[in-house]
């Protein structure tokens, strides 16, 4: 690319008083007059916060993407952005998601900036930034935290999935608050998100898929020195992504959305994969739908052995080859010839890595598990869809019709699920509403309910769970997820009631309630007011323009995006 054709010489590149301000107010930081002249302006688009501990590391790994951006001839200039932990903010992370990505679009959109570095990490942190750069759509790479080590109890491995199976047993009274707390002791070891397949991990393998990030960017643990060089090379390669003029556009094609699914797949990925994958295709201009998702997946196996669909963590795929190995299994499977980060096709990215542990990398012909990826399903109980994940389900509840048991919303759960005379046994199916985008607002992560105490002090281990919400990437369970319409907007899950006969099919794809629809439209007539608009702010925004789930919960004037030119300038 010629020097005169980069963005920012459009404020540093000027003569006169125009050109007198940008550069002036620049030099007070102690930078050199010769940083403007022509070089590449790189911005790293930070996410560290001390409320994310999951990006607790990034200032320090700000500075790698500097060095690479300097050896490759370009100048960094480092920007914060919102941060999301999502262990600390509450209603959930989630609502503020569509937020952050307004944040990412307009920081680029309005600074000087040739190309973008994204430090991501924590679950929202990755989807909210992809999106707010595909909005701009500069040449942008990603680079992720990297994973935490595996935590320790007792002399076992344990990570996040692990909390849920602690939380039952003391529920349960298997495990009092001394053994808890040890627990709770051994499980974060180390900078870095989550050790396990959760949100997390999977997003991190969603760039590193999708192409938008160097190879082998997913598994690298957050301390391993490896994870500091990766940050270096992708600061060197954002210079040369710049001048080769490489945006987001020419690598996010359909094909490559397609890739992603199927190595989503075969890494039994989170199901919050779902609804942020449909929200980063809806701002770079894909068509892309559930249905497609269930398609492109429907053929691929689960060949990757990690919790919470199998046994292994996050720092063991990195020692067994990483998702590179994975990748490279999968390229049968997949469009070989998309274009990545880096310039090369993932073909010539992939095809020479190596697997160096079968019993976390398994192989299509002989996979860890043929149940893999999401399944769509429809229905009267979710016309507009609803997902669950097999790998993660208890194979004698994937065709299951039982009795509901209901839950109006998150409080009532609260309040009732432990009532010793709760109406319920294990053939039951626990139905929780108002939990989805507008209805909580933000579609927290409380789809896996925990069960009833008294079905667990008798051993049950999994029931079918009904929501409009989402779960948690470290979750599992027979659990139907993103139930849409939503219960607050109207959709049938509204009006279920205790003791309505519900079927789930997995095979059959199919979610329904055995209620006719002359009544399920009588019941909708009588519904209440759907659902209460906050007051102001950005919630009120949030409620009055969030779309659905099998959109991916984006705001409706978001979708798509406006470019990198500034329309006005007041100079």
């Amino acid at each position: 690319m010629d020097e005169h054709k980069l963005r920012s010489q459009g404020w540093f590149g000027r003569k006169g008083k125009d050109g007198f301000i940008y550069r002036a107010w620049m030099r007070k930081q102690g930078i050199a007059p010769h940083e403007f002249d022509g070089r590449p302006i790189i911005g790293i688009c930070n996410t560290w916060s001390e409320l994310t501990p999951c990006n607790s590391h990034f200032r320090e790994l700000a500075e790698h993407v500097k060095r690479g951006v300097y050896e490759a001839g370009g100048f960094p200039v480092e920007f914060p952005v919102l941060s999301l932990g999502e262990t600390l903010m509450k209603p959930t992370a989630m609502l503020f998601r569509n937020l952050a990505s307004m944040d990412v679009e307009e920081a680029i959109r309005a600074n000087p900036l040739d190309g973008v570095v994204l430090l991501c990490g924590c679950d929202k942190t990755t989807p909210s930034l992809v999106m707010g750069a595909c909005s701009v759509d500069l040449p942008t790479i990603v680079v992720s935290g990297g994973p935490m080590l595996t935590g320790r109890h007792r002399g076992k491995c344990i990570g996040t999935s692990d909390l849920w199976r602690f939380s039952e047993a003391q529920r349960a009274g298997h495990m009092d608050d001394m053994e808890m707390s040890l627990a709770e002791a051994g499980m974060c070891r180390s900078d870095g998100h989550c050790a396990v397949m959760g949100t997390a991990s999977t997003m991190a393998c969603m760039v590193e898929a999708l192409g938008i990030s160097l190879p082998g960017n997913a598994a690298i643990p957050a301390p391993d020195a490896a994870r500091k060089i990766l940050a270096q090379r992708s600061g060197a390669e954002i210079v040369r992504m710049v001048k080769a003029d490489r945006k987001l556009s020419d690598i996010l094609s359909r094909k490559a959305f397609e890739n992603a699914i199927k190595v989503n797949a075969a890494i039994g990925g989170s199901t919050n994969f779902v609804i942020h994958l449909l929200a980063i295709a809806g701002r770079i201009g894909v068509e892309l739908s559930i249905e497609d998702i269930d398609r492109f997946s429907s053929d691929i196996p689960l060949i990757a052995n990690l919790q919470p669909s199998g046994s292994y963590f996050m720092e063991d795929l990195y020692y067994a080859g990483g998702l590179p190995a994975i990748i490279n299994n999968l390229l049968p499977h997949l469009h070989q010839d998309c274009l990545t980060a880096n310039g090369n096709t993932v073909a010539e990215n992939f095809s020479i890595a190596e697997c160096y542990d079968p019993n976390i990398i398994t192989t299509t012909d002989k996979p860890f598990s043929t149940m893999s990826g999401f399944v769509a399903l429809k229905g009267n109980l979710c016309e507009n869809g609803a997902v669950i994940k097999p790998s993660a389900a208890s194979a004698q509840l994937m065709k299951h019709t039982g009795k509901a048991v209901v839950f109006e919303n998150i409080e009532d759960y609260n309040a009732r699920i432990d009532d010793p005379d709760l109406d319920v046994d294990e053939s039951s199916l626990l139905v929780l509403k108002n939990v989805g985008p507008k209805g909580y607002p933000g579609m927290p992560e409380v789809g896996n309910m925990g069960l009833p105490a008294k079905l667990l002090a008798k051993g049950v281990t999994d029931m079918v769970r009904i929501s409009d919400g989402r779960m948690s990437g470290t979750g599992f369970g027979t659990v139907v997820l993103h139930v849409s319409p939503e219960a607050a907007d109207g959709g049938t899950l509204a009006i279920v009631r205790n003791g309505d006969e519900i079927t789930l099919d997995v095979k059959g794809r199919l979610l329904h309630l055995h209620v006719s629809d002359e009544d399920i439209a009588a019941r909708k007539k009588a519904l209440p007011p759907l659902v209460a608009i906050a007051s102001r702010g950005y919630v009120r925004l949030y409620q009055e323009h969030v779309q659905g789930a099998h959109l991916g919960a984006d705001l409706d004037f978001l979708r798509g995006g406006s470019g990198s030119k500034v329309t006005r300038d007041s100079h």
